[in-house]
C-alpha cells in the first residue's frame, strides 16, 4: 500500500485558500490573500506544509501563472522577458530545485517584478520552497531575491489541527468517520492536508457507491483498488 498509488486513485480538487487549514499559519495565509501588484512574497515549509497549495490557489484567484521545478526553464524565462505580455501574478514552487536555466529565468523575473512594481504592470510574485531564502541551494543573487519583500514560514499542523480538520471535512459531507478509521489516516498518510482531505472525500463516495458504511476495512480496500478498481464519483457500482 504506498502513496504513490493513494496519489493515483484521489481525484484532483482544485486547491483554495478557504480550504487550507491555517493551524499556526493564520499570518501567512493572510498575507498570500492580500498579495497585491508590486508585492513579492517567500514561503517555506517542509513537505506536506501545504506550500504548493497556497500557491496554485492564490494563482488561480488572480488568473496567474503557476510553474515549478517540473516546467520547462523558457516557459518561465518567456514570462520573465516578454513585457508584452500582461502579468497578474507568477508564483514559482520548490524553487530549490531550479535548474541553472530557471534559476536564470526566475532572476531575471525577478528584475523584471521590481521595473515594474511602481508602473500600471505591476504584478505580483509569488515564490516557495523547503527552507529560508539564504540557506537555500541556488546562486547567491537569486537567493538574496527570494528575502527582497515578504517571507512567511509555514508550520506543520499538530495532530489536534490535523483531527479536528478531518472532522470538520468529515462532517460537511456528512459522513461519520468512526475514530478507529481516523486513527489510522493520522498513523499511516502523510501530513499534507490537501491529500488528507482528498482521502476523506474519496472515502465518502466509495462508501455511497459500495452502499457500505465507512469502516477500516472499507478504507483498505479503496486503497487497495487503485485506479481500475476505485469507483467514478456520483457513479454507484453495479451490486
Amino acid at each position: 500500500m504506498t502513496q504513490q498509488l493513494l496519489l493515483d486513485i484521489l481525484p484532483g480538487t482544485l486547491p483554495t485558500l478557504d480550504g487550507f487549514i491555517a493551524g499556526a499559519n493564520q499570518a501567512a495565509i493572510d498575507a498570500v490573500r492580500d498579495l497585491k501588484p508590486g508585492r513579492a512574497l517567500y514561503l517555506w515549509g517542509g513537505p506536506g506544509s501545504g506550500r504548493s497549495h497556497l500557491l496554485r490557489a492564490q494563482a488561480h484567484a488572480q488568473s496567474g501563472h503557476y510553474l515549478d521545478a517540473r516546467t520547462p526553464a523558457h516557459w518561465l524565462q518567456a514570462l520573465a522577458t516578454d513585457e508584452d505580455r500582461p502579468l497578474t501574478l507568477v508564483a514559482v514552487d520548490d524553487v530549490g530545485d531550479l535548474n541553472a536555466a530557471a534559476q536564470a529565468a526566475l532572476f531575471a523575473l525577478f528584475n523584471r517584478w521590481r521595473a515594474a512594481a511602481s508602473t500600471k504592470d505591476a504584478f505580483a510574485l509569488l515564490t516557495a520552497g523547503d527552507r529560508a531564502p539564504l540557506t537555500m541551494p541556488l546562486r547567491e543573487d537569486l537567493r538574496t531575491r527570494l528575502g527582497w519583500d515578504l517571507v512567511y514560514r509555514i508550520e506543520q499542523l499538530s495532530d489536534e489541527d490535523r483531527t479536528q480538520a478531518l472532522r470538520d471535512r468529515a462532517g460537511q459531507r456528512g459522513l461519520k468517520l468512526p475514530d478507529d478509521v481516523l486513527h489510522w489516516i493520522l498513523i499511516h498518510h502523510d501530513r499534507d492536508m490537501g491529500r488528507l482531505t482528498a482521502l476523506i472525500d474519496s472515502l465518502d463516495q466509495y462508501s455511497l457507491a459500495r452502499h457500505r458504511p465507512v469502516t477500516l476495512p472499507l478504507l483498505k480496500e479503496l486503497l487497495m483498488a487503485g485506479p481500475s478498481g476505485a469507483t467514478p464519483p456520483d457513479r454507484p457500482a453495479a451490486e
